[in-house]
């Protein structure tokens, strides 16, 4: 088996795991799978001279054509090359392009993708649609259990896939609201955080996007029962969560919703105002 380097993160495999849960991403990989297999077959290659001409082994191969990997858009560049296939092959970088990511982040980013305006609160960490993507792997390499060097490359390419909706046309509104404690922990170091510090100016400085802190010193407000996310949608609608609250679980019920944005708006309200929070960043960028 090969080692192949992916923005400086070393992966062993040709692949991402499937998430089991995941019945339509696994229905994606199986035709895919299938493909791979027709196209090495009716170019009369073994699995083994396969997986020789593309770098990887005879059981990684027959993994990818089970449609037990998630094949890596390399890979099938790779393939496509050593398969003479024109493009064909390399084509279904388009199929696995959503799969690739784990179902929940998939599920989130298309409710992102429909949302015309964001209210977020987090209270621990500074939230995955403003980290940068540095900061996003020094994140994600602190959980535990720990995640492989692949799991956490595939998990950090998803958040910087979620983060196009800040850039989407036409744009939506965006309120988000950090705890002071989440911009000074330096996650990956001083020169790290010295980047997604700037990062948070430079992305605040934005039209559609607001940035609050929230001081550490203010302990009267509904934030301490945890994160909040509230996504609201043309059509009135709106989907939202909190820790500690509903199990944790997305609410779409307007009961609960109504309950949500009255605790975010006491938040905001609170909360540093934009201009102030951006003379707060600042200075934090100063002392790190």
């Amino acid at each position: 088996m090969s080692v192949d380097e992916v923005d400086g993160v070393v992966v062993e495999d040709a692949g991402w795991e499937v998430d089991p849960g995941d019945e339509p991403g696994k229905a994606i990989l199986a035709t895919v799978g299938r493909q791979l297999k027709t196209w090495r077959e009716a170019r009369g290659m073994s699995a083994a001279e396969f997986g020789a001409r593309t770098g990887y082994g005879e059981d990684m191969i027959r993994k990818l054509e089970r449609g037990d990997r998630i094949p890596r858009p390399e890979f099938l560049d790779r393939a496509d090359a050593v398969l003479d296939a024109n493009g064909l092959v390399a084509e279904m970088r388009q199929d696995i392009a959503e799969v690739r990511y784990p179902k929940p982040i998939r599920d989130l980013a298309k409710l992102e993708g429909r949302a015309v305006e964001f209210c977020l609160y987090s209270n621990a960490n500074i939230h995955g649609l403003l980290q940068t993507d540095e900061f996003s792997r020094a994140l994600l390499q602190t959980w535990r259990p720990a995640y492989s060097p692949a799991e956490v490359e595939r998990y950090a390419m998803a958040r910087q896939s979620r983060r196009s909706v800040l850039e989407k046309s036409p744009t939506p509104e965006f309120s988000f609201i950090q705890e002071e404690v989440s911009l000074r922990r330096p996650i990956g170091g001083r020169m790290v955080l010295r980047r997604q510090l700037e990062r948070l100016l430079e992305v605040g400085e934005l039209p559609h996007v607001e940035i609050q802190v929230m001081p550490t010193e203010c302990a009267d407000h509904p934030g301490t029962a945890g994160r909040i996310a509230l996504l609201k949608f043309e059509d009135g609608s709106a989907a939202g969560r909190m820790d500690g609250d509903f199990g944790g679980r997305p609410v779409t019920d307007p009961k609960r919703l109504r309950l949500l944005d009255l605790r975010y708006g006491i938040i905001r309200s609170k909360a540093l105002t934009p201009a102030e929070s951006r003379d707060f960043i600042e200075q934090l960028l100063g002392e790190t």
